[in-house]
């Protein structure tokens, strides 16, 4: 709470529109990395009715999108900073990766 009091409204508003025409499409079939994407279906920010995702993870060769149903653990858009969600799927990702 104590950020509110030096945010700027207008830099807040700055920074939502900038990823208003953000469209990484046409990079995605360069990424050659395990790319692992998140979402919880009560995401109100990234709600999980928009298609993006499952059409779009297809174009990663090593991509994965995993959809966390709703339970006691998930916090909609807040989910992101809750690894008790995220850890298991996280953990499988890290153990798959080839050992250097």
């Amino acid at each position: 709470m104590a950020r509110l009091k030096t945010t700027d409204a207008n830099d807040t508003i700055d920074h939502f529109r900038a990823s208003e025409d953000y469209d990484p499409t046409a990079q995605l079939a360069g990424i050659t990395a395990p790319l692992l994407t998140i979402n919880s279906a009560d995401d109100f920010v990234n709600p999980p009715e928009l298609p993006m995702m499952r059409a779009l993870i297809g174009k990663v060769a090593k991509g994965k999108f995993v959809l966390v149903q709703v339970s006691d653990e998930t916090r909609g858009h807040g989910t992101h900073s809750r690894p008790q969600v995220f850890g298991p799927y996280l953990a499988d990702l890290l153990r798959a990766l080839p050992t250097p």
